[in-house]
C-alpha cells in the first residue's frame, strides 16, 4: 500500500501548532499595523483613530451606537478619539433624520483621502499574500477566522459577497 501524504500537518491542535498559531497571528497583526502606525505617526494619530476611520469609511452614517458595538470601547475612548478627528477634519458628524438622539459619523474629503491611503498598504499586503497562498488557502484562512470570531460578530459576514453587515 503507497503512503500518500498530504503535506498537512495532520497533527495540528498539538501545543506547538497552537502555540505557532498564536505568533502568527501576532506577527502578522504586527507588521499588518506597522505601515499604517507609521503614517498616522505623522499626523499625531494611533491605531484607535485608525480603527474608527477605517469602520466610518467602511459603513457611512454608522452611528456611535454601532461603532461602539464594533470597537467594543467605552464611549469615554471613543470621544476622545473621535474628538481628535472631528476636530482635523477627517470626520463630520450630524443629527439623524429619523431620530434626532442619532449621530450619524461620515468620512470628510480629507477622512477619505486618509483612509484610502491607509487601507491601500494593509490591502496591498493581503493582496500579495492572498496570490502566494492560492484560492484555496485564502478559503481556509477565511474559515479559521471566522472560527476565531465570537458567534455574534461571525454572524455579520456573509457566505460570499456584500460587505459584513453593521
Amino acid at each position: 500500500m503507497a503512503d500518500i501524504k498530504t503535506g498537512a500537518n495532520p497533527l495540528f491542535l498539538r501545543e506547538e501548532e497552537l502555540r505557532q498559531g498564536i505568533e502568527l497571528l501576532f506577527y502578522a497583526y504586527r507588521d499588518f499595523t506597522a505601515e499604517p502606525d507609521a503614517m498616522l505617526e505623522k499626523i499625531g494619530l494611533g491605531r484607535a483613530h485608525h480603527r474608527v476611520v477605517y469602520f466610518v469609511g467602511r459603513y457611512p452614517q454608522i452611528t456611535i451606537t454601532e461603532l461602539l458595538s464594533i470597537l467594543r470601547i467605552t464611549k469615554q475612548s471613543l470621544s476622545r478619539v473621535l474628538n481628535d478627528l472631528i476636530g482635523q477634519e477627517y470626520i463630520e458628524q450630524r443629527t439623524g433624520t429619523r431620530d434626532r438622539r442619532q449621530r450619524l459619523l461620515t468620512l470628510t474629503a480629507k477622512g477619505e483621502a486618509l483612509e484610502r491611503e491607509l487601507s491601500d498598504a494593509q490591502r496591498a499586503r493581503i493582496a500579495r499574500a492572498y496570490r502566494a497562498a492560492g484560492a484555496e488557502a485564502v478559503e481556509g484562512f477565511r474559515t479559521v477566522m471566522l472560527g476565531i470570531m465570537d458567534e455574534d460578530d461571525r454572524a455579520k459576514f456573509p457566505a460570499r459577497g456584500p460587505a459584513p453587515k453593521r
